[in-house]
């Protein structure tokens, strides 16, 4: 399985960290990344508001509908729960 390519920064305090533990520490973060990062993860932390019905939509077969669309419609958002 091939990890994605993706950016990540990483604060360390301790100064002396080697390059090695370094690279241990990014695999593990993106293999939890890998496995966290999902649609229904993203349905449960995320809603959608549309204005247009005066609806919020939280059921997660409703806003994955949302969601794969290829253009939200307008005033149709997705808010994250936070």
């Amino acid at each position: 399985m091939k990890t994605p390519n993706r950016d990540l920064l990483v604060l360390v305090k301790d100064e002396f960290v080697n390059e090695k533990f370094m690279e241990q520490e990014l695999d593990k973060l993106n293999d939890l990344l890998f496995h966290y990062e999902t649609l229904e993860g993203f349905c449960v932390a995320h809603e959608a508001f549309d204005i247009n019905k005066y609806k919020i939509v939280r059921k997660p077969q409703s806003l994955q509908k949302i969601v794969r669309q290829k253009e939200l419609k307008p005033f149709q958002f997705i808010f994250n729960k936070n």
